[in-house]
C-alpha cells in the first residue's frame, strides 16, 4: 500500500531530518531536477545516511536518479548501496535502458547481499507513452508513472488535466495490464496548495484504480492518504455485501440483488479487494 509517496530533496538536511515524520508510504529521495547542480555530488553522498534515516517509521524509500549518461549509474549505484528500495528513473524512453540498469544493480547487489533493487520509469515524452506496454515489460518494473511537467513541454502545451488525462491514462492502462502499480492523478502536482483540488483529483484517480499519488510538500501526504482510503461508508457496504453473496451462493444463486441493484462476481470481487485496501 502505497497511497502518498512524498518527494524530498537528498541534499536537503532540514527536509531529509522531518522526513519521516510526515507520514508518507514512500519517501523519494530526489538526486534530480529537486537538486541544483552544484549539490548533486552531495546529494548523492548523502545517500548512505539519508535512506535509513527517512524509512525509520516504516516507509518504502526509493531514490530519483539523474538521467544523464554521466550521473546515472553512480546515482544508482550509491542508492542501491544505502539500501534504497527502489529507483525512480526519469525520462525513461526504452526497456533497454532499464534492462541495463538492471544488470549493473544486479553486480552491486551481489556485493552487497542485499534483495534486489525495484524499478520506478517515469515516462515523461509522447513516444514513451505510446511505448509504455513495451517499456513496461522491463525487468524490475515495480510501477509506472507518467510525468507531468516534462510531458507538457515535450508537447509543447501546459499541464493541465485536459492536457495530461489521456497521456496518463494510458500509461496507467499499460501498468494495469502489466499488473504492476499506477501511480499518479490525472492532474499536476506542482500546485500543492489547493488540498481541496489535490483531495478531488485523488479520489478521482482512486475511481480509475489509480494506487496513490506523488506530491512536492509535506502538508499533501495526509490529503492523499485519505483520499486513496476507502471510506468507512464503502467499507461497511462490501462487507454487508460480501455476506449477501455467502448467502446468495450457499441457496445456489450466481447473481443476485442487493440494495436495489444487481450483483455478480466482478462486483463482488471488487468488494473483496476494496476490504483487502483498507
Amino acid at each position: 500500500m502505497m497511497r502518498s509517496l512524498l518527494y524530498v530533496p537528498a541534499s536537503s538536511e532540514r527536509f531529509v531530518a522531518k522526513a519521516h515524520e510526515r507520514g508518507a508510504h514512500a519517501v523519494i529521495l530526489d538526486l534530480e531536477d529537486g537538486v541544483a547542480p552544484a549539490e548533486k555530488d552531495k546529494a548523492r553522498a548523502a545517500l548512505a545516511a539519508a535512506v535509513p534515516a527517512v524509512g525509520r517509521n516504516g516507509a518504502k524509500v526509493f531514490v530519483r536518479i539523474n538521467a544523464t549518461t554521466e550521473r546515472l549509474a553512480g546515482d544508482a549505484e550509491a542508492a542501491c548501496r544505502a539500501g534504497a528500495f527502489g529507483l525512480f528513473v526519469p525520462k525513461t524512453q526504452t526497456a533497454r535502458r532499464l534492462a541495463d540498469l538492471a544488470g549493473l544493480l544486479a553486480r552491486v547487489e551481489d556485493e552487497c547481499g542485499r534483495a534486489p533493487t525495484v524499478l520506478v520509469p517515469l515516462l515523461e515524452d509522447p513516444g514513451a507513452v505510446l511505448d509504455a506496454r513495451v517499456i513496461v515489460g522491463a525487468p524490475r518494473v515495480f510501477a509506472l508513472i507518467c510525468g507531468t511537467e516534462d510531458l507538457a513541454t515535450t508537447l509543447g502545451g501546459e499541464p493541465t488535466p485536459d492536457v495530461l488525462r489521456l497521456p496518463k491514462l494510458l500509461v496507467h492502462l499499460a501498468a494495469k495490464a502489466a499488473g504492476v502499480h499506477s501511480f499518479g492523478m490525472l492532474r499536476s502536482v506542482a500546485d500543492y496548495a489547493d488540498t481541496e483540488a489535490i483531495a478531488l483529483a485523488a479520489r478521482e484517480a482512486r475511481g480509475f484504480g489509480f494506487d496513490g499519488a506523488t506530491c512536492v510538500h509535506p502538508g499533501v501526504v495526509a490529503v492523499l492518504n485519505q483520499a486513496f482510503a476507502p471510506t468507512a461508508e464503502e467499507v461497511a457496504r462490501a462487507e454487508r455485501m460480501i455476506d449477501a453473496a455467502e448467502a446468495a451462493f450457499a441457496a445456489g444463486m450466481g447473481a443476485f440483488v442487493f440494495e436495489g441493484k444487481m450483483v455478480d462476481e466482478p462486483i463482488i470481487a471488487r468488494a473483496r479487494t476494496l476490504l483487502a485496501s483498507r
